[in-house]
């Protein structure tokens, strides 16, 4: 197997840019938030996975395991608005623990980190 490589400086690699993933019960919830949260500032752009064909979550809540359909939000944004993104998903979600993880963006083009960077804020 061949190994992968990126042939970039480190200076290349500093970005602000991160994604939240965030899941929710319905589309119209999903659409509804993604609409707000760029709206708003907090995300460049949203995509709503599982419009169609909702994702399967499974997970444990009070002491049982649960089985649910969920639409998945990824959100781009920026590292320095996530506390006002944690806050905004907070007050829009119907769940009373919303999913917000964050990940940060190891890499990307240029043009799109500057747009994501301009379209936040």
């Amino acid at each position: 197997m061949k190994e992968f490589t990126l042939s970039v400086s480190k200076q290349d690699w500093k970005t602000e840019a991160c994604i939240a993933l965030v899941t929710c019960g319905n589309k119209d919830e999903a659409e509804r938030i993604a609409s707000h949260i760029v709206n708003e500032r907090l995300a460049a752009c949203v995509n709503v996975i599982g419009s169609n064909d909702t994702l399967t979550s499974f997970y444990r809540w009070e002491d049982k395991l649960q089985k649910e359909p969920e639409i998945l939000l990824m959100i781009k944004t920026t590292q320095r608005g996530l506390p006002q993104l944690e806050a905004r998903i907070q007050a829009l979600h119907s769940y009373s623990v919303p999913e917000f993880i964050v990940l940060p963006v190891v890499f990307g083009g240029q043009s799109y980190l500057r747009w994501i960077a301009d379209n936040v804020g």
